[in-house]
């Protein structure tokens, strides 16, 4: 049948060559980058690009000092690389959905690992939360990214947005928290006893808590990360 000819195929999944916007979702799982400068993408995430395209990992003294200090205290995977020149590149994350966000002077957090892609003006930094170091490998590690312009975060399969009140606390597990809005600041709260820690990880022994006013992205799923070795 023609509808299962690889003409018919290609024609379904190619590209849509109208998209002119620095950040276009070509389908769920794969961010197309519309290249006029500079990207900053999470360090092994290109797929393809076509253009006059180069790829130069961050540096560790690229953003000053004290930002390569929490770097160096975060997970491998988090590590970002600048795309620049003029072309497209295609953007993956093992598979993961990717959202687009445009900020309009506004703040976001997101976990460190689900940090897929950013427009070059924007302004990030490293929040780290060391009270959970001894439970967690590194500790908990965010990034804070503030400004004008398009943010990719990544989430296994489908992310939920969940409100939060001053009377309407949210508690979430850290592993499944994806990204919240820049006015809260969560605290790291646990409920360990000596039940919980035998025979298992900490598990939901250890919790995100958000209180005051905004809204909190998790997935339904419970990634684990490695810290960095160096």
């Amino acid at each position: 049948m023609s509808e299962y000819s690889i003409s018919e195929f290609v024609k379904k999944t190619a590209q849509d060559d109208a998209e002119s916007d620095p950040f276009e979702l070509e389908n769920p799982y794969m961010l197309e980058l519309n290249l006029d400068g500079r990207v900053w993408t999470k360090v092994g995430t290109m797929v393809a690009y076509t253009g006059d395209v180069t790829f130069i990992r961050e540096k560790m003294l690229e953003h000053g000092m004290k930002k390569m200090l929490k770097r160096m205290a975060t997970s491998e995977s988090s590590a970002m690389m600048k795309a620049e020149g003029k072309g497209r590149v295609y953007v993956a994350d093992q598979g993961k959905k990717i959202q687009i966000l445009r900020l309009d002077d506004e703040t976001i957090y997101v976990n460190g690992n689900d940090l897929l892609a950013m427009e070059d003006g924007l302004d990030w930094d490293v929040t780290l939360m060391r009270r959970v170091a001894g439970m967690l490998a590194g500790g908990l590690f965010n990034i804070r990214v503030s400004g004008k312009g398009m943010v990719a975060i990544t989430s296994h399969y489908d992310p939920l947005a969940l409100h939060v009140t001053p009377d309407k606390p949210l508690f979430t597990d850290p592993n499944a928290t994806v990204a919240w809005s820049g006015s809260l600041q969560p605290e790291v709260v646990t409920n360990v006893t000596f039940r919980t820690l035998v025979g298992r990880g900490s598990g939901e022994a250890i919790q995100l808590a958000f209180r005051g006013t905004g809204w909190v992205v998790i997935q339904p799923y419970e990634e684990v990360y490695m810290a960095a070795t160096s």
